[in-house]
């Protein structure tokens, strides 16, 4: 019996074993689709750059978002009353009512947190009555104070909250996340920013994260703080009722002291009006 040569080619002779790759052979299509994915990946980065660049600037309103309350000059010898004026920078948390509180806030300020745990019961009680209503400025002094971002993103999140009704409870996380010291930038973190909202609540992640990811409030959050910085408040927590600010905040005001003047400026607020509405039947009848 002859030995086998296994199958003959059509000469008679063995086919010709195939020679195999070398390892740079082999690896060069997974090169190929590696680089592939790094220039995708790589044009996607600056696409997105580019459109955060884009919306820096532009002043994208919250939904909800109203003008502040500015004192008008009195005329006739009444007394000044309060009239909507400048951009739509407030953030309301209640109806329309006769008096009208505004808190600057700086979602990164240690002071400004102090103020929110020491005045969020007060607030609650004045929410209460029906009578007043609180409005939110969101500035960023501390990022130009400490360095980073993080007053900026906060804010703008809290913004993309706004725009679906959830802004006092996504500011609510962030007080509770706030680092202690106000140098850690933690609150410049996204991942975070998406982390708070999921724990806020009711908050749609597929139109809330773009928001925080393309920045769509930043210009309005910068619009907010260079009125800030021109306004001569000085630094936050800031109070205004309906239009003037209130004195001495960090040193001598408490939650009794805002609660009186609060109580004080709405007795006088419907004082007036009921003197207005008792004067007009009057003045028609002459």
């Amino acid at each position: 019996m002859t030995e086998s040569k296994g199958p003959d080619t059509k000469g008679g002779s063995a086919a010709p074993k195939k020679q195999r790759k070398g390892p740079v052979a082999r690896l060069r299509p997974y090169a190929v689709g590696i680089t592939a994915m790094v220039v995708v990946f790589g044009v996607s980065a600056l696409i997105g750059a580019h459109v955060r660049a884009g919306k820096g600037d532009k002043v994208s309103e919250p939904t909800g978002a109203v003008a502040a309350a500015q004192p008008q000059s009195a005329q006739d010898g009444a007394t000044p009353t309060a009239t909507p004026s400048g951009p739509n920078l407030d953030i309301p948390v209640a109806p329309s009512v006769p008096v009208t509180v505004t808190v600057f806030e700086d979602l990164r300020s240690p002071d400004a947190k102090a103020f929110q745990d020491e005045y969020a019961a007060t607030v609650r009680e004045l929410l209460a009555t029906g009578q007043v209503r609180f409005q939110y400025r969101l500035v960023t002094a501390s990022d130009a104070q400490y360095g980073g971002t993080g007053a900026e993103v906060a804010a703008n999140a809290a913004a993309c909250a706004q725009d679906q009704g959830r802004f006092s409870s996504f500011v609510a996380e962030v007080w509770k996340v706030q680092p202690t010291d106000p140098e850690d930038d933690a609150l410049a973190s996204e991942s975070l920013m998406k982390k708070l909202a999921r724990k806020a609540g009711k908050i749609k992640a597929g139109t809330f994260e773009p928001c925080v990811e393309q920045r769509d409030h930043a210009g309005w959050v910068k619009k907010s703080q260079s009125d800030f910085t021109a306004s001569g408040y000085g630094a936050a927590p800031v109070v205004l009722i309906d239009g003037v600010q209130v004195k001495d905040v960090k040193t001598h005001l408490t939650p009794a002291t805002l609660r009186s003047q609060v109580e004080a400026e709405v007795d006088k607020v419907v004082a007036e009006r009921a003197a207005k509405s008792t004067a007009t039947p009057q003045a028609e009848a002459s």
